[in-house]
């Protein structure tokens, strides 16, 4: 599974509990998703730097990828091509 969805479902469920909890204590909706917010930020901040890191080097390894594939640019260039061969057709008399 992918870090990124790993460390989003955490996060998710480390809300999900702490908003349940709180609205089991009776607090108002909006007080129990703020504090909810700032619980699941701090656990996984402290407890799951592991996937945190995985996480950023999912982004770094995206980063280093080459941004042009080289089939794509060969295909790019033999459509063009095509086209000016066909341009030149249409310009004869």
């Amino acid at each position: 599974m992918s870090p990124w969805i790993q460390y989003s479902l955490v996060r998710l469920g480390l809300f999900g509990v702490s908003f349940g909890l709180l609205m089991a204590v009776s607090l108002d909706w909006w007080w129990a998703a703020i504090i909810a917010t700032i619980i699941a930020m701090t656990v996984s901040y402290i407890f799951f730097s592991s996937l945190r890191d995985a996480v950023a080097l999912d982004l770094a390894a995206r980063r280093e990828r080459p941004a042009a594939d080289p089939d794509a640019e060969a295909e790019d260039a033999a459509a063009d091509e095509r086209a000016d061969d066909a341009a030149e057709d249409a310009a004869r008399p």
